[in-house]
C-alpha cells in the first residue's frame, strides 16, 4: 500500500506518519532526505531521531529515492520517507533540470512494482500566497506536480492540520 501524508510546518504530518509505520506491525525503515547543513536543521532531526522507536532501521539518502526504494522494500516492510519536499529541494539545488526530472521520473515509475507498504511524508506549500523568487516559485510548482501524480498512484492520500487528519483519498483513519 503507497500513501502520502501532507500538511503544513508542524502539522502533525510525521507524527501520523510514523504512527501508521507502527501500526502496520511491520518491520520499519526509516527513509530521511534531509541534510542537515545547519543548527536548526540539526536540532530538527535530533527531534525525529529521538522520537522513533530504537529497532527502526534508518537511511539516510537525500537524492536518489528511487534507488532506495527498490532496494529496500519487502513484504514484510514499511518505508517511511520522510520527507518529500526536502528530497525536490536537495535536487533543486543542484541546479540540473535533466537530474531533477530523472530522479522524479525514477520514483513515480518505480512505485507500482514495490512491494510492502510504503508511507510518504510532504509539505503541502501550495496553499500560501505565491512566492516572490523565481527558485521558490518553482519548488511550489514542482512540489505541487509531484504531489499529484504520487496522489494519483497511492490507494491512502491523507492532510493533515493541527494534527488532525483529514483522508482525500481511500480509506479513513
Amino acid at each position: 500500500m503507497l500513501q502520502l501524508i501532507l500538511g503544513g510546518a508542524r502539522s502533525g504530518k510525521s507524527r501520523l506518519a510514523e504512527k501508521l509505520a507502527t501500526d502496520s506491525r511491520l518491520q520499519v525503515t526509516y527513509i530521511a532526505t534531509s541534510q542537515p547543513l545547519d543548527g536548526e536543521m540539526n536540532e530538527r532531526v535530533a527531534h525525529h531521531r529521538a522520537r522513533r522507536p530504537a529497532e527502526w532501521a534508518l537511511i539516510e539518502e537525500p537524492l536518489e529515492l528511487a534507488r532506495v526504494l527498490r532496494e529496500s522494500a519487502r513484504a514484510e516492510r514499511c518505508l517511511l520517507v520522510d520527507c518529500l519536499t526536502l528530497w525536490l529541494t536537495n535536487l533543486l539545488m543542484l541546479d540540473n533540470p535533466e537530474r531533477l526530472m530523472a530522479e522524479r521520473d525514477a520514483l513515480l515509475d518505480c512505485l507500482a512494482s514495490l512491494p510492502g507498504e510504503i508511507i510518504f511524508v510532504s509539505n503541502e506549500t501550495g496553499m500560501g500566497v505565491v512566492p516572490l523568487g523565481e527558485l521558490t516559485r518553482r519548488y511550489v510548482d514542482e512540489a505541487g506536480w509531484l504531489h499529484q501524480a504520487l496522489a494519483e498512484r497511492c490507494q491512502r492520500v491523507v492532510l493533515t492540520v493541527a494534527g488532525l487528519p483529514l483522508t482525500l483519498k481511500g480509506t479513513a483513519l
